[in-house]
């Protein structure tokens, strides 16, 4: 693409609206300038969303081009409305389309390696509740992308879940291509694909891996229902094939799902949290998440309101009445009705350890238990260990005391012939999780116990380990071999796996998380994927005295990651209290 003159990022124009008026909205002042600038209104701070990725202000060299979104805005203007009341009027944005979307994906340039000025954003997140004009705006986006950003030969590709799924996606495109008079003659619309006859660039849809995977070189690739994918494949596939264009861009527009882990989903919006956020620094990747407080009023206006920007138009206060009087009058209902309408995460059952309360408490983010190697070297800890069956999954866990927090390191292993299964149980996870280090796959059908020893033996060396909490089942080969490598067996304590010994300790976790926060975090786990997987897992059954424990029968997947972590907090939770020390002592005036 020819490099082009372009406008530096400009300066507020007249009585611009203060800097906590623009914190409030969440609109960066470049994109407030532009719209008023533009005569749009600015969006109203109801329709601000819950989560919002930073803009790529800071990105070396990155300027406000109004020109870029100029043009998009005008390519929107073409096309026409294909259904209900707004039919063939133009498809004009939104004011919270433009501000939070549009301007912000398309405005920011910077020049690449070529000199050439290029979009800095490449991946857009959007996660909006039912009938807030996502398919008008995906629809608007894959023609721009088609046949206005100036790619010749361009690839775009629209995805869905199923073969089905996809005919909802790439008709409402067709529709716009077909009763947009300005098109007629420029873009072609078959069965399964648009012509841009000019530049030769072409869209289709597609509904696997297998589809994408052949020949691939995309300028544009867009997801509709992140939530319904069961495997992250596709999605997979199309981010890498993209790497011969000067500046791809990758659209995920979505509604919430029900909560499950380790899918697509949940990664992918995990990702865009931990960004915005700040725990991650990826200024190529833009999302935006609009959703209710769980805590409010589900059925009150304002609460859905907050949940929906595009309240009062689409969707209609009316529209979203009806569906809040049929969730009050039926509770099953009612987990649907937030998830859809009000842009919550639902679940069927409350979590012991909620997700929330563990993602906060993260910590640095390492990218694999290496890392511990360093921070944590000779630091005192106090370990546990969980042995499953031998064909499944086993953890070793450390827990490292730091003042009012804890530090967690948790290991995990399995058989190699088991992978194919965990990986279909989480969605592709597990395979990454290998790779990266954080689950350790053991040669054959059955795990190695050999491999856990050698690696306790390690952590002997490198850590300042103290004990080792354990659950006898299963344990003697184990705690027999580590006795035979000098390990003393009054360091080596049984942890009864009962109500009695485990309510205490995991009444203890769930305070930390509780009270921990992002600024000062009291558990942290630094990231760790597989156990984060099996804290969501956790089901707890509680006696008449309000005692807890792990309830591995009623969990939704494994969690012998906790159980492992209970063991060594049990034991770091009655560590010896450190002896003060004199400041006599310390300063030598008694020696």
């Amino acid at each position: 693409m020819a490099s082009r003159k372009t406008t530096r990022s400009p300066q507020p124009a007249c009585d611009p609206p203060s800097a906590e008026e623009l914190a409030g909205l969440k609109v960066s002042p470049e994109v407030a300038w532009y719209m008023l600038d533009r005569g749009y209104p600015l969006p109203q701070e109801w329709q601000a969303p819950k989560t919002k990725t930073p803009e790529p202000r800071g990105v070396d060299g990155a300027v406000f081009d109004p020109g870029r979104v100029d043009k998009v805005l005008a390519c929107f203007h073409v096309l026409r409305h294909t259904q209900g009341k707004w039919a063939g009027r133009p498809l004009d944005p939104d004011p919270w389309q433009i501000a939070y979307i549009l301007a912000p994906v398309f405005g920011w340039i910077r020049r690449n390696d070529d000199g050439q000025w290029v979009r800095v954003i490449r991946d857009l997140y959007v996660d909006v509740p039912r009938k807030n004009g996502k398919s008008t705006l995906s629809g608007g986006i894959a023609v721009y992308m088609l046949g206005g950003d100036g790619e010749p030969g361009a690839q775009v590709v629209c995805a869905a879940s199923t073969e089905h799924q996809a005919g909802f996606v790439f008709q409402p495109i067709k529709q716009l291509v077909e009763k947009t008079p300005a098109l007629k003659g420029v873009m072609v619309a078959h069965q399964k694909r648009i012509v841009h006859k000019p530049s030769g660039s072409y869209m289709e849809v597609i509904s696997s891996a297998a589809d994408a995977a052949h020949g691939m070189n995309l300028h544009c690739f867009i997801c509709d229902e992140l939530h319904v994918y069961k495997t992250p494949d596709l999605v997979r596939t199309l981010e890498t094939g993209r790497g011969s264009r000067a500046q791809p861009l990758g659209v995920r527009i979505t509604t919430p799902d029900d909560g499950k882990t380790n899918t697509i989903y949940d990664l992918t919006r995990t990702y865009v949290e931990n960004v915005a956020n700040g725990l991650i620094d990826d200024p190529a990747y833009y999302g935006v998440i609009w959703g209710a407080d769980e805590k409010a009023d589900p059925y009150s206006a304002a609460t859905q309101m907050s949940a929906n920007p595009g309240y009062g138009k689409s969707p209609t206060s009316e529209y979203l009445r009806d569906a809040a009087n049929k969730a009050r009058n039926s509770p099953a209902e009612l987990a649907t009705y937030q998830r859809l309408h009000l842009g919550i995460r639902t679940k069927q059952k409350t979590r012991f350890l909620t997700l929330d309360s563990w993602d906060r408490n993260m910590g640095e983010p390492y990218d694999s238990p290496d890392r511990f190697y360093k921070e944590f070297k000779g630091r005192a800890c106090w370990g546990g260990w969980d042995l499953a069956a031998v064909s499944d999954l086993t953890a070793w866990a450390l827990a490292f005391p730091d003042g009012d927090a804890y530090d967690v390191l948790v290991r995990f292993w399995a058989p190699e012939d088991a992978l194919p299964a965990l990986d279909k149980r989480t969605a592709g996870s597990a395979g990454a999780w290998s790779r990266k280090g954080w689950l350790t796959l053991t040669p054959g059908a059955v795990t190695d116990y050999a491999y856990i020893e050698k690696q306790i033996l390690a952590d002997m060396e490198t850590f300042g380990l103290q004990t080792i909490g354990y659950d006898p089942w299963n344990a003697t080969q184990v705690s027999n071999d580590l006795q035979a490598a000098g390990f003393d067996v009054d360091r080596l304590t049984p942890v009864r796996q009962g109500a009695k010994t485990l309510s205490p300790v995991l009444k203890e976790m769930q305070r930390l998380l509780l009270t921990g926060t992002q600024a000062h975090p009291l558990l942290r786990h630094h990231g760790n994927p597989v156990l984060r997987w099996n804290v969501d897992n956790l089901a707890v059954k509680e006696d008449v005295n309000q005692n807890v424990q792990p309830d591995k029968a009623d969990s939704r997947d494994k969690i012998d990651g906790v159980a492992a972590l209970c063991n060594a907090m049990s034991e770091a939770m009655t560590r010896p209290k450190p002896k003060e020390t004199s400041i006599y002592e310390t300063e030598g005036l008694f020696a």
